[in-house]
């Protein structure tokens, strides 16, 4: 090929080479185990973020996403935990699917902590105090958060139990939470996720575990899990009696309006609570409210006058 060929070939293909490159580096793809997600894409979750609550107050860097979740770390979170990405991705989904929806936007916002700070905290798309936004934010010592079968998986899926509780069906507040405090009703949710999500060792060591703990409320060794929650998720319909409970609170207790949605204005009476769950599983649950519990709820009222009165202020809840 003469020189003056090979010049007019360079003129056309290099070029064209350089044309290609550059679409490559515009298009740079970032494999996340199963997940392959195209940096540039339009949509993407903020890159860095400033927490501003409580006493948070670190910027965050974003680790991963995908269509259900974001991952930020702060700076001292080892970045080479990464089962977060798949195992709170099917927390997430699982409660999506089987409770009462959690808003517009389908991403849980997950804040990781490497001993910055410690504990967790949830936050809902109905409140402005983590920006309107479902998160959760959870820290742990650093050499922790490798134990993806333990407290870490454990204390990330608590916090998602409380969004399930607190703004299910588009309502704000958790009318039980009085009642049932920080842990009781993520006892049989964990239970649950644990065990529709397969994980059936996981299942069965957090079942016997939670079938021994044991509160002094509303009186002296009530067993939350084995003598109420348990019987109830066993014998109704396991995750759909769960979801039952949610859906009758939205429906018939009262709520006013709140940007974007509703907030319950009151919480439960432990009467109204044993109404509510009754109606959940389609069958008076009185008998067993008072084996589990007593007959008197923690601040020493008779509950049974507060369910009497339940059931003719809500008396379209039947059983």
């Amino acid at each position: 090929m003469s020189r003056n060929n090979i010049h007019r070939l360079c003129v056309i293909i290099i070029p064209l080479l350089l044309c290609l490159a550059c679409k490559e580096a515009k298009e740079t793809i970032i494999e996340h185990e199963e997940e392959t997600i195209v940096e540039e894409d339009p949509n993407a979750p903020p890159r860095l973020w400033r927490e501003k609550w409580y006493e948070h107050e670190l910027l965050l860097t974003r680790q991963y996403y995908n269509d259900s979740l974001v991952i930020y770390h702060d700076d001292d979170m080892d970045p080479t935990v990464t089962w977060p990405r798949r195992i709170l991705t099917q927390i997430w989904n699982y409660s999506w699917k089987h409770y009462g929806g959690f808003g517009p936007d389908p991403r849980l916002r997950v804040v990781l902590h490497g001993g910055t700070y410690g504990g967790g905290h949830p936050g809902y798309y109905l409140s402005n105090k983590h920006e309107y936004f479902n998160v959760i934010d959870v820290g742990l010592a650093r050499n922790k958060w490798q134990d993806s079968i333990g407290e870490p998986l454990d204390i990330t899926a608590h916090e998602i139990g409380h969004i399930v509780e607190s703004v299910s069906y588009n309502t704000l507040n958790s009318p039980a939470f009085s009642i049932w405090g920080d842990s009781k009703w993520m006892e049989i949710y964990q239970y649950d996720v644990y065990k529709g999500l397969g994980w059936t060792e996981k299942a069965a060591s957090w079942h016997n575990r939670m079938m021994t703990i044991k509160k002094d409320f509303p009186r002296a060794n009530t067993y939350w899990y084995r003598d109420w929650f348990f019987p109830i998720y066993d014998r109704y319909g396991g995750v759909t009696v769960l979801n039952n409970f949610f859906k009758l609170l939205s429906e018939h207790f009262p709520t006013t309006s709140i940007p974007n949605g509703r907030k319950y204005i009151r919480d439960l009476n432990f009467g109204e609570f044993i109404h509510f769950w009754s109606g959940a599983a389609g069958e008076d649950l009185s008998e067993l409210a008072a084996a589990a519990f007593g007959d008197k709820d923690r601040y020493g009222n008779l509950w049974m006058p507060q369910l009497q009165q339940a059931q003719k202020d809500f008396s379209a809840i039947s059983y």
